[in-house]
C-alpha cells in the first residue's frame, strides 16, 4: 500500500511539471539578472531630501521612532536659537527592522520612505547599522511625491500710485516781474487759512455786533426823597403821617440863626 500511494504522488509532481514544459521560465538567474521591483514595495528605510536644495526632509520630530514597533528607529536632535528642532543623528538599525512601513505612514514631511531596494546583506551584523549619511547617500536617487505643505509667497501688491503728469514748463518771466515776486508779500491771511478756532471766532462776532444804547430819560429828574427811619416800636400805628420832633423842631432853630444873623448886620 506503500509503494501505491507514493507512486501516485510522483505521477502528480509530474504532471504539474509536465505542464511547464515548453512554457516561458519563470525564474531568473540572480545575480546576473535581478527583478524590476514595483513601486510600493517595502524594501529599506531611506532619508529623502530636497530635490532643489539637496537638503534633508526630516524636521526631527520624531513621529516615525514611536511609530516603530520594534524600536529600530534613533533620533538625536537639538533646538536652535529660534527654538525650533535639528536634526544630529538619525540611525536605523536594519537588524531590528521588520519592513512593516508604519513608519513611512507616520511621516507628515516626505523625509522618509521604503525604497525598492533590497541587497544590504554582509558579513558583520554591526553593518546593517546605517546613520544619517548612509541613508540620505542610498536615497539620493530615490524618486518620492513631495506632500509637505509649502508656504505660498505673498503677491507684491499693485502699484496703485499713477504716476503724475508732467507740468509743461513755464514761460520765461522778465525782470520787472521778477522783481516783484522777490518783494514779501503784505501778510493777508483769509477766513479760510486761519485755523479753525471756535473760541476767536465767537469772540469775534460778539465784537463786531453793535450793542444796544440805553434809552436816554427826557423827563425832568425828580427829587430825591427822604426816607423815614423805621418807627419805633413804641410809636402807635394809628398815627401815620404824624411827623417825629425832631423834624419839627428843625425849622426852629433855623429861624434863630436867621434872627441871630439880622442883628449882627444891624
Amino acid at each position: 500500500m506503500d509503494l501505491i500511494s507514493h507512486i501516485k504522488n510522483l505521477l502528480l509532481g509530474l504532471g504539474i511539471a509536465g505542464k511547464h514544459l515548453g512554457r516561458h521560465a519563470i525564474t531568473i538567474q540572480y545575480p546576473e539578472q535581478r527583478y524590476d521591483i514595483p513601486e510600493g514595495s517595502r524594501g529599506i528605510v531611506v532619508l529623502l531630501s530636497d530635490k532643489k536644495t539637496g537638503e534633508l526632509n526630516c524636521t526631527a520630530c520624531e513621529l516615525c521612532m514611536r511609530a516603530c514597533p520594534t524600536a529600530a528607529i534613533r533620533i538625536d536632535s537639538h533646538r536652535d536659537e529660534n527654538k525650533r528642532k535639528v536634526l544630529d543623528q538619525f540611525v536605523v538599525d536594519n537588524g531590528l527592522c521588520c519592513f512593516c512601513g508604519l513608519c513611512e505612514e507616520a511621516c507628515n514631511f516626505s523625509a522618509l520612505k521604503m525604497a525598492t531596494k533590497y541587497e544590504f546583506s554582509c558579513l558583520d551584523k554591526d553593518d546593517l547599522t546605517w546613520d544619517v549619511k548612509k541613508l540620505q547617500e542610498v536615497g539620493l536617487d530615490v524618486d518620492y511625491v513631495d506632500t509637505r505643505k509649502k508656504k505660498k509667497p505673498k503677491a507684491a501688491k499693485p502699484a496703485s500710485d499713477k504716476a503724475a503728469p508732467t507740468k509743461p514748463a513755464a514761460p520765461a518771466k522778465d525782470d520787472t516781474e521778477t522783481a516783484a515776486e522777490e518783494k514779501p508779500p503784505i501778510a493777508d491771511m483769509s477766513v479760510a487759512d486761519k485755523p479753525a478756532d471756535t473760541t476767536t471766532e465767537v469772540a469775534d462776532t460778539a465784537v463786531a455786533e453793535p450793542q444796544p444804547q440805553p434809552a436816554t430819560d427826557v423827563t425832568t429828574p425828580t427829587e430825591p426823597t427822604e426816607e423815614k427811619p423805621p418807627s419805633s416800636p413804641e410809636t402807635p400805628a394809628e398815627a401815620p403821617n404824624e411827623a417825629p420832633p425832631e423834624e419839627k423842631a428843625a425849622p426852629k432853630t433855623e429861624d434863630k440863626k436867621e434872627g441871630d444873623q439880622t442883628d449882627a448886620s444891624a
